[in-house]
């Protein structure tokens, strides 16, 4: 049976986007994360989507941005919340990668390996890409105005759903689903 799956940006969504993010102990999670997260499970598998350009432009490695992830998976572990499973893109938008956001790649892996609905999951991040990454295979984008998300916010199409953070974002997601 295909399930729903709530695909989660990274920085700048659950946690802080403090720009390059290259060991656990520069990861500040926001306090409504865990909870948000908590009650978005009941209902929906969670998985990690984030593009890390920093890796192709050589500031951090590959092996940084996974090391960063376990902590982060681990942590909210911690806290009664599963993440399914990490993808990551380690390319530059120029790059022309399949698996940047908002190109459906990770989307239609994650469908594959771990029976998700796509269209019934919804994607969650501080960047338009985010919202249109979730639209290009049928699902619903939630924009949180955390992280980049105030300097984004006119770069929407009409009509998105723009909620202030993760908490609002989860909120409106139990609701409308």
């Amino acid at each position: 049976m295909l399930r729903p799956a709530v695909f989660l940006d990274r920085d700048g969504t659950i946690v802080e986007d403090r720009g390059v993010l290259a060991k656990p102990s520069d990861v500040v999670f926001y306090p409504d994360t865990f909870d948000a997260l908590k009650r978005l499970q009941d209902r929906f598998l969670l998985f990690l989507v984030t593009n890390q350009p920093w890796v192709a432009r050589g500031i951090i490695t590959l092996d940084d941005v996974n090391r960063v992830n376990t902590w982060v998976v681990s942590r909210l572990a911690e806290h009664g919340v599963t993440i399914t499973a990490v993808y990551v893109c380690p390319h530059e938008r120029e790059d022309g990668c399949h698996c940047i956001k908002p190109r459906p790649y990770f989307l239609h892996m994650a469908g594959k390996e771990h029976s998700v609905d796509l269209e019934r999951s919804f994607t969650i991040g501080d960047h338009p890409h985010d919202v249109e990454f979730g639209r290009s295979v049928g699902g619903r984008g939630v924009y949180v105005r955390t992280g980049h998300g105030e300097k984004h916010v006119n770069d929407l199409q009409p009509g998105e759903i723009v909620t202030s953070g993760i908490k609002e974002a989860a909120d409106w997601i139990l609701r409308n689903s």
